[in-house]
């Protein structure tokens, strides 16, 4: 009877170790389910405009060909520019990461003049809606005095008046990168 229950025990273990171990290995030497071109893409999209510390002062943009990425913009903290590398590296099926993200140089007067211009810009015409969500599709790039705005507008005018604005602070240059989503503006 008791080697009975030995054996009875003995089954039981090893079954119960069989399954932890197929539970617990990775598949396939711990790889993951490549993704297509077009995941990756928005994955990293994602991973960026999601960092904790990017925002209206600062600009990223990114390549991806095949399993690498190439980052570029302007950032005002040292910090973004690692994370942003750091969590695009971390996707799957990314193996190689190019980071050509430049850091602005620290500068009281490039602060007052984005101070500045993201009061003119947001308090212009109705172009505070740009403002209000998390991520602004607006961003202000000022470098050593010269102000560059990136991003997306819904049309031509607030392209117009966005420039206009920034060209109303006192800066050495203004220049405008923003894109019109429509290419006609609307009346209303």
């Amino acid at each position: 009877m008791k080697s009975i229950k030995n054996r009875l025990a003995a089954l039981v273990a090893i079954i119960a170790l069989a399954t932890s171990a197929a539970f617990a290995a990775p598949t396939r030497s711990g790889e993951k389910t490549p993704l297509s071109q077009e995941q990756i893409v928005k994955k990293v999209r994602k991973e960026l405009v999601t960092l904790p510390w990017y925002g209206v002062f600062d600009n990223l943009s990114y390549k991806v060909e095949g399993d690498t990425v190439t980052l570029y913009g302007q950032v005002v903290r040292p910090t973004t520019r690692s994370d942003a590398a750091r969590r695009v590296a971390q996707i799957p099926g990314i193996t190689r990461v190019v980071n050509q993200i430049e850091v602005l140089p620290l500068s009281n007067f490039d602060d007052e003049i984005r101070a500045r211009t993201y009061q003119s810009i947001f308090n212009t015409g109705g172009l505070y809606r740009y403002a209000m969500s998390a991520n602004p599709s607006i961003h202000i790039i000022v470098n050593r005095g010269h102000v560059t705005l990136e991003g997306v507008v819904a049309n031509k005018m607030d392209k117009q008046l966005a420039y206009m604005a920034a060209n109303s602070v006192t800066a050495f240059s203004v220049t405008n990168n923003l894109r019109a989503e429509r290419g006609e503006t609307e009346l209303y």
